[in-house]
């Protein structure tokens, strides 16, 4: 479908282009742009490297590996041809030669990338940070890698071999970058067309459902997905925080309060459950994050009060961002038969938390 331009008149379409008759190259110029904004292709993405390739007898390199929020490895490939080429059988085999990283060499690897004075330990806190998590020990690699692949347009051999991909339990995901030129400029129109944004939840979940069938998940990660699961369970008729989430494997359920960079989490230690708001706006974002963190502290008084109680403000000096939390006794150790009564805990606190915060952050300056 073409891009329009409203006037007064009419709706006046605007141009189709392609990459090449703009003379815009993929590293040079696509990959270059998605390095220093990947929000375009995934809000949920971190880039810890560029053109990498470490490993043995291969020059070949990926073109953006990145990071998400379950701590998985994400394999970016990109051209700038109006077929795509054959950069779903490329990308596998760069997911497969990724997927027994580890966490400390995804720390290292995105360390390479900055220009501070200590990359390593910044590297290793920006990470922790992202994945929002206290210590490395938290978290947990596997060898599931997500494949996103980003061209000007797709063959049918092409889309028809990245579905049947998907339904034998690889994620891959297509996302089409059409050029459109102005009298003055260069638009992009971005759009996913694998799998389908209305269909993407249904496919998840049967792509997990199918991931699961196939391999037995570690005895803690068994433990947080019934947890979880009947944590959401028993929100139902309380809270609508969790209209809309499915069960997870992580040590942590997070949920909306209104507000991007505010994220209200359910977490579990071995003895401990906690209801946080973490307040992290994205990379560089450290002097916002705590202007609004000091501006809620502010207004501390009215927030307890509200809250019906104190709470633990962590301004975290040496991280970006900021958490305003309150701690639980009982935790993912407690045995199952006690998980309603922990579950209800839980969720009256949240609520009240939600209740409590959502004024306030809502009121907060831009």
């Amino acid at each position: 479908m073409p891009l329009y331009r409203v006037t007064r008149e009419k709706l006046e379409a605007v141009k189709q282009t392609s990459f090449v008759d703009e003379k815009l190259l993929e590293r040079r110029d696509l990959q270059r742009l998605l390095k220093s904004d990947i929000s375009a292709i995934g809000d949920d993405l971190m880039v810890i490297a560029e053109e990498f390739g470490d490993w043995e007898e291969s020059n070949r390199r990926i073109d953006l590996l990145c990071l998400d929020k379950q701590a998985r490895l994400v394999v970016v490939e990109i051209k700038r041809t109006e077929d795509g080429g054959h950069m779903e059988l490329q990308a596998i085999r760069y997911a497969a030669m990724v997927s027994s990283m580890t966490l400390d060499q995804v720390i290292s690897t995105y360390a390479r990338m900055l220009a501070t004075p200590d990359p390593a330990v910044t590297a290793r806190r920006e990470i922790l940070e992202f994945l929002e998590l206290d210590s490395a020990e938290e978290a947990e690699l596997t060898d599931e890698v997500r494949i996103v692949l980003v061209s000007s347009n797709f063959s049918a051999e092409l889309t028809t071999s990245v579905i049947w991909l998907n339904r034998h339990g690889i994620d891959l995901t297509c996302i089409r970058f059409k050029p459109y030129r102005t009298a003055d400029e260069v638009l992009i129109d971005v759009t996913q067309i694998i799998p389908l944004p209305e269909a993407e939840d249904y496919e998840i979940k049967v792509r997990a459902q199918a991931q699961e069938i196939k391999k037995v998940r570690s005895a803690r990660q068994e433990i947080f997905r019934r947890f979880w699961a009947q944590y959401i369970e028993r929100s139902r008729g309380t809270t609508t925080l969790y209209a809309n989430r499915s069960t997870s494997s992580d040590h942590w359920l997070s949920a909306g309060i209104g507000r991007s960079g505010f994220g209200l989490n359910a977490s579990l230690t071995e003895d401990r459950a906690r209801i946080e708001c973490f307040i992290s706006m994205g990379k560089e974002s450290e002097d916002r994050n705590k202007a609004a963190f000091r501006a809620l502290r502010e207004r501390r008084a009215e927030i307890e009060g509200a809250f019906g109680g104190a709470l633990d403000w962590q301004e975290l000096p040496n991280r970006i961002g900021c958490r305003i939390c309150t701690d639980l006794p009982g935790g993912w150790k407690t045995p199952e038969l006690e998980w309603p009564e922990l579950q209800d805990r839980m969720l009256a606190v949240m609520i009240k938390f939600e209740s409590a915060l959502k004024g306030p952050i809502q009121a907060l300056r831009q």
